[in-house]
């Protein structure tokens, strides 16, 4: 059994919460902008209903789209970066790498988004 990647002495084999921070934050924007994309067709078709297809029809759902795709790739990027902060401070702060980190880290980000007065 030999290793597949050659790594620096003291390197760890697995990425830290730091590394994998980035691909949350991406993963959750492109997931964010997946479902807002649908959801604006969908709400876009639903809205235009009664209008003949034509280029108005067209653009107003395609705006749509966007303006949805948008709105939600913004609101899940941004809570993945909070939930990202928090678990690097706390893994930095405790000096260990555990569940109680994903724990407080979700708790923190959950009650600051709360707070603003979301619904």
């Amino acid at each position: 059994d030999t290793d597949e990647f050659i790594l620096p002495t003291g390197a760890n084999k697995t990425r830290g919460r730091f590394e994998l921070a980035f691909f949350t934050i991406g993963g959750c924007c492109m997931t964010g902008a997946a479902f807002g994309a649908l959801n604006g067709l969908r709400l876009g078709l639903k809205e235009t209903q009664n209008m003949a297809w034509s280029k108005p029809r067209n653009v107003q759902i395609l705006n749509m789209v966007t303006r949805q795709g948008a709105l939600w790739a913004n609101t899940l990027g941004s809570l993945a970066l909070l939930y990202s902060a928090f678990g690097v401070i706390i893994e930095k702060t405790r000096g260990a790498e555990d569940d109680l980190n994903t724990i407080a880290a979700g708790t923190l980000t959950g009650m600051l988004y709360k707070s603003t007065g979301r619904v």
